[in-house]
């Protein structure tokens, strides 16, 4: 899975993208809502060694990159189902330097069309911690729609959080699009 957008290249994170990753991940205020922290850049190195080169059933992560530059800024996460129909889902994570410029929202615009044209994809969803208001801030603006709210459901960190869920349709997400 790649695609691009004027500003970004979405592809497969490479074993030099190790440090920017392990900057950002390792980041205490990032890994706060994040459920991987990497430990050094060795554990950063080990995890992009572990993603597939060709997505399948399962989580695979890839990079958010500055076109002109190729400089990893973000990584985002997808979940294809084992069934066809079944809910993708996503994260997405941009680096304290690259947040508020708008990446995020345009890497899941050109991702939700990339996934329900080309793909096939029915339904996305997410699982975010209430407490990241700039996620939930997004998720909204893209039109998703919250669906669940569960009270101290996850373990993380040493302390259980709440987990709010969102989704969106491919209808709903083509009903939005302009003409």
């Amino acid at each position: 899975m790649e695609f691009g957008t004027p500003r970004l290249r979405i592809d497969r994170l490479l074993p030099g993208d190790a440090q920017a990753l392990y900057a950002y991940r390792g980041d205490p205020v990032v890994a706060r809502f994040q459920g991987w922290r990497p430990a050094d850049a060795d554990a950063a190195l080990a995890f992009i060694g572990r993603q597939p080169g060709e997505p399948s059933i399962g989580w695979f992560q890839r990079a958010i990159r500055l076109r002109e530059e190729g400089a990893l800024i973000g990584d985002l996460g997808v979940c294809l189902p084992a069934e066809p129909g079944e809910s993708v889902e996503f994260g997405i994570t941009i680096a304290p330097a690259h947040q508020g410029k708008g990446y995020a929202r345009e890497a899941l615009q050109e991702m939700f069309g990339h996934g329900f044209g080309q793909l096939g994809w029915r339904r996305v969803h997410a699982s975010v911690d209430p407490r990241n208001v700039a996620c939930l801030t997004l998720l909204r603006a893209l039109g998703m729609r919250q669906e669940a709210h569960f009270r101290e459901s996850l373990w993380l960190h040493g302390e259980w959080v709440d987990d709010a869920v969102f989704a969106m349709l491919a209808r709903e997400w083509q009903a939005a699009q302009p003409l």
